[in-house]
């Protein structure tokens, strides 16, 4: 075979096969996705690959061995994509206004407690909470038994739910 017959012969593939791929692959991927044309490109390539390569026997139609390939690289090209999305991390939602809102008069309130408790308390609570140290790192700090860090922290917690009547 001569090299003008084989690259005749791979135009006519191209000419005849490249609009059914096309629709195929716009079809399963929908008309918008930006990468139909390099699929689809892709799909033509390794169809040449396999022809060449002596994988296409003959024993089925070209069109049938066409589909066949266009299928499983479509099937492939959305597994790809299932996985790369499902590690993909969810957007943060717009915060709800009421919500927000809320929050921020809680937090109002929540400060205003703290102010009605005795320095003992907003200490431990401080020292519990928020700089997130143990019971017994507490204790250490303060100069007090474990067990008065938790009284103190649950007797506190009882002021502040009493003052804001929750």
């Amino acid at each position: 075979m001569t090299l003008n017959k084989i690259e005749e012969d791979i135009q006519e593939l191209v000419v005849r096969y490249r609009p059914i791929i096309a629709f195929r692959v716009r079809k399963a991927l929908g008309a918008q996705n930006v990468d139909c044309e390099d699929l689809v490109s892709e799909i033509l390539s390794q169809v040449l690959e396999k022809i060449q390569s002596g994988e296409f026997r003959g024993e089925s139609s070209l069109g049938t061995f066409v589909y066949t390939i266009t299928s499983r690289r479509i099937v492939d090209y959305i597994r790809e994509k299932s996985k790369v999305m499902k590690y993909a991390p969810e957007p943060h939602p717009h915060p709800d206004p009421q919500e927000t809102l809320e929050a921020q008069e809680m937090s109002e309130r929540v400060k205003k407690a703290l102010g009605f408790l005795k320095p003992k308390y907003r200490d431990v609570l401080y020292l519990y909470y928020y700089q997130e140290l143990s019971r017994e790192e507490v204790a250490n700090r303060l100069g007090i038994s474990p067990r008065k860090v938790s009284e103190l922290v649950n007797y506190a917690l009882k002021l502040i739910r009493k003052e804001l009547k929750i």
